[in-house]
């Protein structure tokens, strides 16, 4: 199981941290600007809007999710309509609306008696809507993550942070996105990051919780179109490479292989989970169970949207470059960039996977 471990994580380093790295010396182009910390210069300059891209990219990604949307239309439609087993809203999540509707004021505004503490508003909105969702699952369900895994839920916040850390660094050959409004020496960019990313994962898989739990994702999704490959190491093999290559050309080509910052994560995990013969988070698909595909995917769309309207109008805040599709912004996000929260979604699961993965067999991280 350690030597799983090793060879999961080692690849997963290698390829995601190293090859983009050794890309751009290869083609003889300056390391230190990748390495600045925190990361202020704007270096690459993004292809402009193209209509023939964005009507590509368009075209996909409606062909792509129709079929799902249908299918979840049909089944929420279906519902018929039973007594109302939900019970009280807990106590506890009253209270993470109240903090989060302050939070979200004092975000959105500029008190004078605020403005040291302006810039970290960031945490306490998401450590209230993470109570939040929870309480919904509770209302529903009679229980949640938070309560019924406390020490899962807690191990989410450390994971969390080093996961969406990854991210960053990879954005360094890409710069799809950088941050404005404040400005931080690197000890104080690392803390205040660094906890603002440790609620990522709590939100994300405490939404896909209790989008799992909804009827339309139970009844429309637990029979639906199988997907089986024959020989899927050599798949795994192939996907490998190609995920390699492209994040080795990542720093090269950044307006052409912008989307590998999000799915080669997941490309490579499950590559090398297939390889191992281990359980992943595409698995039941071959069965034809996408419960918990579509929900890991909605929840993290349904999450993305509240990061981007938080974001709006915070005085420490994020902006967009994505080349081509930079147009029809919903917030600071081109309307095709949501596409990106879906594989997204997917990553959190996997991660989430492998954590309770240890935590059933007696195992720490």
């Amino acid at each position: 199981m350690f030597r799983n471990w090793i060879l999961k994580f080692g690849v997963m380093a290698g390829m995601l941290f190293g090859l983009p790295a050794l890309g751009v010396i290869l083609n003889g182009m300056p390391v230190d600007r990748y390495l600045e910390f925190p990361p202020e210069t704007q270096y690459v300059a993004h292809a402009p809007f193209a209509w023939t891209v964005f009507s590509s990219y368009g075209i996909f990604i409606v062909l792509s999710i129709s079929p799902f949307l249908w299918r979840g239309f049909r089944a929420w439609r279906n519902i018929r309509r039973h007594s109302d087993r939900s019970g009280c809203f807990p106590w506890w999540g009253w209270i993470g609306i109240l903090t989060g509707l302050a939070s979200w004021i004092l975000a959105w505004t500029r008190f004078p008696w605020f403005k040291d503490f302006q810039p970290h508003t960031f945490t306490p909105l998401w450590l209230s809507y993470i109570v939040v969702v929870n309480a919904i699952s509770f209302r529903r369900d009679k229980q949640c993550m938070m309560l019924d895994r406390p020490a899962f839920f807690l191990s989410l916040f450390p994971l969390s942070a080093a996961f969406w850390w990854s991210f960053e660094y990879l954005n360094r050959f890409v710069q799809n996105w950088h941050y404005v409004g404040v400005r931080f020496d690197a000890w104080e960019y690392f803390v205040y990051a660094t906890l603002s990313f440790s609620t990522v994962l709590p939100a994300v898989l405490g939404t896909r919780e209790w989008v799992g739990g909804a009827p339309w994702v139970q009844n429309g999704f637990k029979c639906f179109t199988p997907i089986r490959f024959k020989r899927p190491r050599l798949i795994a093999l192939g996907v490998l490479l190609l995920a390699g290559a492209g994040l080795a050309w990542i720093g090269v080509w950044p307006d052409g292989l912008f989307p590998l910052l999000w799915i080669s994560p997941l490309l490579i995990l499950t590559a090398v989970q297939v390889f191992l013969k281990e359980p992943h988070v595409l698995d039941s698909v071959r069965s034809g169970d996408w419960r918990s595909v579509i929900s890991s995917a909605a929840a993290a769309l349904f999450c993305g949207f509240f990061w981007e309207m938080w974001n709006y109008w915070s005085l420490a805040r994020w902006e967009y470059a994505v080349p081509y599709v930079q147009k029809f912004l919903i917030f600071e996000m081109p309307v095709l960039g949501y596409a990106g929260y879906l594989p997204f979604g997917l990553e959190c699961a996997a991660v989430g996977m492998l954590l309770e993965t240890d935590f059933r067999k007696g195992l720490s991280i």
